[in-house]
């Protein structure tokens, strides 16, 4: 029992990591239904920036700060990819903007390569990892910030979207952008706005990521990428709360399937339920069936 528990916490702070990234997936399809591919290897980025300033700096930064440096890094990262890649195929057909990410995720890939090389590096635990004892169970430190900054990103989203007026603006974007404009609605701000703010979370995934698997290389981003995009399409995709619960869900089936079954079958089994779900609720756990009108 103490083990199965144990790999429920481990499930829940992999979950959390798969959620940061899954909002982003789920922000940016809700307002301009694209599935942003590009937006796993934003980990990556998040993963090299904050290395770079743990260990490439000769002081030391406070922790928020490289939080903070990582987030702006990504959220500029965002930005520039939308306006660059995405912005001129909105109106073009669906497939053409999805060979678009597909090309920038490679893109950045290959950049990563060609900037820091093959070798993997190791990051270091610039937040604590020591454990804490909680009802007789070891959590680490890292674990609880994740799972804790998870959790108060989507409150913190959903508030900002419901609450202020650039996120009743994504709202109103995200139902018809030609009546959006003939509101007055900066559009382009709206989505620029979007992608920064997925961007950002991607970014911060990336450094929470790095510190539990240590590894960063170019390629860091792909799975996590494809896991999160599972885990969006399983809570319903648009939707930031099931992004949440779809993350945790994967996270907690991709370790105890390691735990008890094997890690071979990790990757065709969160696949297979990707499957299952696009065959029996398209629309995901809570998502909306949406009628289009021929």
């Amino acid at each position: 029992m103490n083990f199965f528990i144990q790999q429920l916490i481990n499930g829940i702070n992999l979950g959390s990591i798969f959620a940061l990234i899954a909002i982003g997936y789920t922000m940016v399809y809700g307002i301009i239904k694209l599935i942003n591919f590009a937006h796993g290897d934003i980990l990556m980025v998040g993963a090299y920036a904050s290395f770079l300033f743990v260990t490439r700096i000769p002081f030391d930064l406070p922790i928020i700060v490289v939080v903070i440096l990582v987030m702006l890094i990504g959220a500029l990262l965002g930005i520039v990819i939308e306006r660059l890649a995405y912005r001129k195929l909105r109106k073009a057909p669906r497939i053409s903007a999805l060979i678009t990410a597909i090309g920038v995720s490679l893109f950045l890939e290959a950049l990563a390569l060609l900037i820091f090389g093959a070798r993997p590096y190791v990051q270091p635990p610039f937040i604590s990892i020591d454990p804490v004892n909680i009802f007789g169970f070891n959590v680490s430190k890292l674990t609880l910030y994740t799972i804790g900054i998870s959790i108060l990103m989507m409150i913190l989203l959903t508030l900002f979207i419901h609450k202020t007026k650039p996120g009743k603006a994504m709202r109103a974007v995200s139902q018809d952008q030609e009546a959006a404009k003939l509101m007055g609605i900066n559009v382009n701000m709206v989505i620029s706005l979007t992608f920064a703010l997925g961007s950002a979370l991607g970014a911060l995934a990336g450094i929470f990521y790095s510190i539990a698997f240590l590894n960063i290389e170019s390629t860091m981003g792909m799975m996590p990428g494809l896991k999160a995009f599972v885990a969006a399409v399983l809570g319903g995709i648009g939707n930031i709360g099931g992004a949440v619960a779809g993350g945790f869900i994967i996270g907690l089936v991709e370790t105890l399937v390691t735990a008890y079954v094997s890690s071979k079958w990790v990757t065709a089994i969160v696949f297979g339920i990707l499957i299952l779900v696009l065959l029996i609720k398209p629309s995901g756990i809570f998502g909306k069936d949406v009628k289009e009108k021929v």
